[in-house]
């Protein structure tokens, strides 16, 4: 019965972010239509106007046929990954994403780790050590972190490590996966600050609450060390909500490379963005709309998956209070 329960909960969960999808999607092809100018014109972009293009293009993207009959064809078209050709490079959009998304995913992937290794011990400093200059100094630098914007700190970076003392490069995403990694590693430290801070916050928040209740009072009582009561009491009950912000937080970092990108000279989806925006090149930006909408949904439905699999009481369909 209970693993009926979970496999309901389960499907539920997996239709409801997939309908809002649809719904997003649905907003995304519009912006061929709500943008000024006409459709044709939109996709035509910087390519001169001739009978001969604009028949060619309202073929090619059924701009012929009713408004829902042409969404449904690109929706289908989009299902299979197949989002027409940029009107800036008349290339496959996406050969120009696959060209480009493995850099945001290594930087995205980089940021992330560098996030929880800077992220969860200064929570856990910063909750044992509650009311201290420890946790002043901690609670404050993560303050200066989550206010600095990213391109700021970008900069900041680039120029100390990258400019004066030479230690990184200070443009492109590298050739192989070391040298990859070595190119992103400041790029990927940017958009570690903040959201380094966000995961100090609410690992310090759960964790002071955590320490407060009678079970870790009782461990206590019992002459366990502070680090066992942490390790095995407060630690692993504390872990839930830090899941449910930290997997989120993994395609924001995907999707919030944008200026760290531009100021690294990176080429990823990011960067793509901005020169597509710039462009006006609809069929790009609709891609990575949806790409961005898809990470998004993906990454809210595995902290889903991850919630219900820490909290049983999820599971079993228990309120949590």
């Amino acid at each position: 019965m209970r693993t009926r329960a979970t496999a309901s909960l389960v499907v539920s969960r997996i239709l409801v972010y997939a309908g809002m999808l649809v719904l997003i999607s649905f907003v995304i092809f519009s912006l061929l239509y709500i943008t000024p100018g006409d459709a044709v014109g939109n996709l035509l972009g910087t390519r001169r106007r001739t009978p001969e293009t604009e028949e060619l293009l309202r073929r090619q993207y059924h701009l012929n046929e009713p408004f829902l009959t042409q969404y449904w064809i690109w929706l289908k078209d989009a299902v299979r990954f197949d989002f027409g050709n940029s009107s800036v490079s008349t290339l496959p959009v996406t050969d120009e994403i696959n060209a480009r998304l493995p850099n945001s995913l290594i930087l995205a992937g980089v940021a992330y780790v560098l996030t929880m290794l800077i992220g969860i011990p200064l929570g856990l400093a910063a909750a044992a050590k509650k009311s201290t200059a420890v946790d002043r100094g901690i609670v404050a630098s993560v303050i200066v972190g989550f206010s600095t914007p990213v391109f700021v700190g970008a900069v900041a970076l680039l120029y100390v490590f990258g400019v004066l003392l030479g230690w990184f490069p200070v443009f492109g995403a590298g050739t192989g996966f070391v040298d990859k990694l070595w190119h992103l590693t400041l790029p990927a430290i940017s958009l570690a600050i903040a959201g380094a801070g966000l995961i100090v916050k609410h690992t310090r928040a759960v964790m002071i609450k955590v320490l407060d209740q009678d079970y870790v009072t009782f461990a206590r009582a019992r002459g366990l060390t502070s680090r066992r009561v942490y390790l095995l009491y407060a630690l692993r009950n504390g872990l839930i909500p830090v899941i449910t912000v930290s997997v989120p937080l993994l395609a924001s970092l995907v999707t919030g490379a944008v200026l760290v990108e531009v100021t690294f000279s990176i080429p990823g989806i990011g960067d793509l963005l901005v020169r597509s925006a710039a462009s006006q090149d609809l069929p790009t930006l609709q891609a990575i709309a949806l790409l961005v909408a898809a990470l998004i949904m993906v990454a809210n439905l595995a902290a889903d998956l991850l919630y219900m699999a820490a909290d049983p009481r999820i599971r079993h369909g228990r309120s949590t209070t």
